[in-house]
């Protein structure tokens, strides 16, 4: 039986319907970012990827928004990428764009995903389009086991830290740099459940806290959401 006002951070939006959806059963969803992307504006980046439009290349996505970042320098045409991604988000606007056929593998972490580089990749260099907080593991794999990696930022993170002392049941994380930004001006009460959106996030959440700690089931962000309301409907 669900308890009574239950109440959740999420740290980075969230649809309408969601919220909503939550609300009907009595759990109050507060949304507050803790982080800001904004794409590079850089003439010499723009001239690189004006490069490599015609160029058969194997690229790597990690993020929505590096994808949407080279999209949006794309400026409508579509190359002939072979193309590699985590997350089913990143990969719905790779196929939006590049059509399905353009994905050569997918994975739910940035580890995973270089594993199966490893076993499926036809040729032995990469381009990894990413953002300026980037973690080193994949770019790590690849280059331990003697891939080339050339290595575009094209979209950069800001933190938001706000400072807040409402009781919260629970808190929904999307990213490592979400997770840094929050820890460094708040702690959450001991028995606040923390949400993660995958393995990753989950580890930096480790680091500063000792709560239990809620993996996805899929990596989706609205996914994630629902998951932590079914959580509540059930204990």
């Amino acid at each position: 039986m669900i308890r009574n006002n239950v109440h959740i951070l999420s740290t980075r939006p969230l649809p309408d319907r969601v919220i909503r959806q939550a609300a009907e059963g009595n759990i109050h969803i507060e949304v507050l970012s803790f982080i800001e992307t904004r794409k590079r504006s850089d003439p010499e980046l723009t001239k690189i990827i004006e490069g490599m439009k015609k160029k058969l290349l194997q690229v790597i996505f990690t993020s929505v928004n590096a994808v949407q970042a080279v999209i949006d320098e794309l400026n409508g045409e579509r190359p002939d990428w072979i193309i590699y991604c985590t997350g089913q988000t990143t990969r719905g606007i790779v196929e939006d764009y590049f059509g399905p056929e353009s994905i050569a593998g997918t994975a739910s972490s940035s580890e995973e995903l270089a594993e199966s580089i490893l076993q499926k990749a036809p040729f032995n260099s990469f381009v990894f389009f990413c953002g300026d907080q980037r973690r080193e593991e994949l770019p790590g794999i690849l280059k331990e086991s003697g891939y080339s990696l050339e290595v575009l930022v094209v979209y950069e993170t800001l933190e938001t830290p706000h400072k807040s002392n409402k009781h919260y049941d629970a808190i929904l994380f999307y990213s490592p740099s979400a997770v840094e930004s929050f820890f460094s001006m708040n702690n959450p009460e001991p028995g606040t459940i923390l949400f993660a959106i995958g393995k990753t996030t989950a580890g930096e959440i480790a680091k500063h806290a000792n709560n239990p700690i809620l993996i996805a089931e899929k990596p989706v962000k609205k996914l994630l959401a629902e998951q932590a309301i079914r959580y509540f409907q059930t204990i």
